[in-house]
């Protein structure tokens, strides 16, 4: 993979806010879950309530995609990432502690939000990234594996 297009992926994850994140529920019904995130690298971590039906639904199947996008009408302008890769639930506290810290910097309104014990981060792991850009060319994307 080339470094450059590696570079390219972390820079657009670290300047965006939200995902849309796909999951199957147990029945193989598909769901779309918008969300911000944070990253680290190529590494996303989302925060979100341990009883949702994404949680339930990456706990019977940790495969999940997801695209972070522009939200421009000229279609020759649109950059986006189409992301596939493995979810999991962070256990590790110096882990959750580093990635927290990472959030309230995006995220400056969590910082007065109270603790809700009933909250687990979420990391996804991406094996596999397409970078789209359509200034290049329309229909432009480069495949990135990890």
């Amino acid at each position: 993979m080339k470094e450059q297009l590696k570079q390219k992926i972390s820079e657009y994850l670290a300047t965006h806010y939200y995902l849309n994140l796909a999951t199957v529920s147990p029945e193989g019904r598909p769901m779309a879950h918008t969300m911000a995130y944070v990253s680290e690298d190529i590494t996303v971590y989302l925060a979100t309530n341990k009883s949702t039906r994404k949680v339930r639904n990456i706990m019977h199947s940790p495969a999940v995609a997801f695209t972070v996008d522009e939200d421009d009408p000229d279609w020759f302008n649109m950059q986006a990432l189409q992301v596939e890769g493995w979810a999991s639930i962070v256990e590790d506290e110096g882990e959750m502690r580093e990635i927290g810290e990472i959030m309230v910097g995006k995220f400056p309104i969590i910082a007065d939000m109270p603790p809700d014990p009933d909250t687990i981060l979420l990391k996804i792991v991406p094996d596999i990234v397409y970078y789209l850009d359509y200034s290049i060319e329309f229909g432009y994307r480069e495949r990135a594996t990890f």
